[in-house]
């Protein structure tokens, strides 16, 4: 099999390994597609360090069973499945069959990488957004985009987007957003009810999908009074300062992330459901595809924010 690795900062090698053979509980998946996720950013950009081993990416698989590791398996040859598991950058990858789902009929694998949206429908599920809302969704990169979908499907009253990116806007506008603001915008659109006797615009619910202070401090000028802020961006180090006003607010904040594999798989079911129902559709979040070897290319165009990009695929 082949496998890329990250050798150096910025800088993968496809190199040759031994093509793993599956035990009970596992299958060997011929890798047909696989996410480029913002969470693998960071470990592109560094490298493995000084002596240290490459690094293995791609957590965001889709693919056809070549082997299984029991005839008792539920799994057979053939069979087009995604799910939880890696490293995904490579022609082969050797996953638990509990964690992994069929791919819809019809769909293309690479519009079914389940693992991106399984997270995407597990924390809109804790979330409390019932038909009627207002919801707004504040960084309108793939997650957001991919929320923006979401909350639609459990029909919102109005969907309000927010990100600086005026691509970003019109593709959220083009999903079915009602309202695309600026973050420089949103003070004065929270602002708009106040003294003028008229509903109050905000919304809520808020899905932050920033990763970023600054995209906190926005989403919570959106949530109204007894709203729900649900945190999904990953703000992986470090501290983020809490805004009081959410406090005075009485507002509900959700943790989107969920660390637990039989809940992102119940959520990747649900979400695969809504693929296969065209409720929701990779299809023009997916903008650039690459080869084994165009993993570098993928992250740099993640690293620039480079225009017309939201998600890449690599394709072995």
């Amino acid at each position: 099999m082949l496998i890329s690795h990250v050798v150096a900062a910025r800088t993968s090698r496809i190199e040759e390994a031994p093509t793993p053979e599956p035990h009970p509980g596992q299958v060997l998946v011929e890798i047909v597609a696989s996410g480029v996720c913002t969470s693998d950013l960071s470990p592109w950009l560094r490298g493995p360090g000084d002596g240290g081993e490459p690094i293995e990416l791609g957590h965001e698989i889709s693919g056809r069973v070549v082997a299984v590791g029991s005839s008792a398996s539920r799994w057979k040859e053939g069979e087009f499945v995604t799910g939880l598991g890696g490293p995904g950058f490579a022609t082969h990858a050797l996953l638990e069959e509990d964690l992994l789902l069929p791919v819809p009929a019809g769909i293309e694998p690479a519009h079914a990488i389940g693992e991106p949206i399984a997270t995407l429908e597990e924390a809109i599920s804790r979330t409390p957004l019932s038909p009627g809302a207002r919801v707004a969704i504040v960084g309108l990169g793939f997650m957001g985009l991919g929320l923006l979908q979401l909350a639609l499907a459990r029909a919102p009253r109005t969907a309000i987007a927010v990100d600086p990116n005026p691509e970003a806007r019109e593709r959220a506008l083009a999903l079915g957003a009602a309202v695309a603001l600026h973050p420089d915008e949103v003070a004065a659109f929270a602002d708009a009810a106040e003294g003028a006797g008229t509903a109050d615009p905000r919304a809520d619910v808020v899905l932050e999908a920033t990763g970023v202070t600054p995209g906190l401090a926005t989403a919570s000028l959106l949530v109204r009074p007894f709203g729900t802020l649900c945190v999904v961006g990953y703000h992986h180090a470090g501290t983020a300062p809490f805004d009081m006003e959410l406090w005075y607010k009485g507002a509900t904040v959700v943790n989107g992330f969920c660390p637990d594999h039989p809940r992102v798989m119940r959520a990747m079911r649900d979400a695969l459901a809504q693929v296969a129902s065209r409720g929701f559709t990779f299809a023009p979040l997916i903008t650039h595809r690459f080869a084994l070897d165009g993993v570098d290319a993928a992250y740099e165009l993640m690293a620039q924010r480079a225009s017309g990009f939201v998600k890449a695929v690599i394709e072995p």
